[in-house]
């Protein structure tokens, strides 16, 4: 099971990278799963976003798991990161258009798949950006997925750089790069192959705009507005050794949503990233077991 490299037009009629997993047939005369024959459609479909410094390709593992079970996954890359060469790098002019840029994707996901609504899921940064989606057009999602959010974050732009930030703006010099202040990998695992890929990742993002770090700090209040009033199921998962999100104040904040159904998973031992860890497997099983649990209660829903 590998992706499909794609590219699906955002409302602004720009091209955005996406990478599409079709979702495989169950067969339950093979040892593991088939591709789809043609007339075969999944059963269900999952918009996947990333987190700031990431980009698609570090979440194939669970993306890959999801297909296999016959769940169609669409890994958009944001503007201006991952392998998007169209925009500019570590960039964005206001925080509603990455939420325009998500819908175009859950658009495009449920013309291809024919599913009524999609799961939406976000790790990290990617998190908070899906929490604000959820409000933004809470027709198009059937749940959301939030792998260790950043709506609370430990880790922060340091107080001198946040006035260099407001100064670059106020001065018209939107476009100033600062670097993300997640430079060390150890942050994301404690996998020696995984550090190793962190840290020589081509595609990794470093630095954002100044505008971006001040639509990011938008997003914020936009993703915590949402909580109050989103009632998709959702699935928290957070790592119990978590040294980027503050696990106590998210868990408490999805503990007060008026969801229609919530699950909280916390990994003890595991850090931020939950798929680098040396073992994922039971978060691919909590995964693939909250998308089939959703889909069976909600068939057509």
């Amino acid at each position: 099971m590998e992706p499909i490299d794609s590219a699906y037009e955002a409302p602004d009629g720009t091209a955005l990278p996406m990478r599409v997993w079709p979702g495989a047939r169950a067969d339950p005369d093979a040892s593991g799963p088939v591709a789809p024959a043609p007339t075969d459609r999944p059963h269900a479909a999952l918009v996947y976003l990333h987190g700031i410094q990431s980009h698609s390709g570090w979440y194939e593992g669970s993306s890959r798991r999801l297909a296999e079970v016959g769940v169609a996954v669409y890994q958009i890359e944001r503007r201006g990161s991952g392998r998007d060469a169209h925009h500019e790098r570590g960039h964005v002019e206001r925080a509603e258009t990455w939420l325009a840029d998500v819908a175009a994707a859950a658009e495009r996901a449920r013309s291809e798949t024919k599913v009524e609504r999609v799961h939406l899921m976000g790790v990290s940064w990617g998190g908070k950006l899906a929490l604000a989606c959820s409000a933004h057009r809470p027709d198009l999602y059937r749940s959301l997925i939030m792998a260790s959010p950043g709506i609370f974050p430990i880790v922060d732009v340091a107080a001198m750089t946040k006035v260099r930030v407001a100064t670059s703006l106020m001065a018209g010099r939107p476009l100033r790069r600062f670097p993300i202040p997640l430079s060390d990998p150890h942050l994301f695992t404690e996998n020696p192959e995984r550090i190793r890929y962190i840290a020589e990742d081509p595609l990794s993002l470093r630095e954002v705009t100044a505008r971006f770090m001040y639509e990011s700090r938008r997003l914020d209040r936009l993703a915590r507005r949402a909580a109050r009033t989103a009632r998709l199921p959702v699935f928290l998962a957070l790592a119990g050794a978590d040294r980027i999100t503050d696990n106590a104040a998210t868990r408490a904040l999805v503990e007060t949503m008026p969801a229609a159904r919530k699950r909280i998973v916390t990994y003890a031992g595991a850090h931020h990233t939950l798929e680098f860890e040396p073992d994922p497997e039971a978060y691919f099983k909590d995964l693939v077991a909250w998308v089939d649990d959703v889909e069976r209660a909600e068939p057509n829903a």
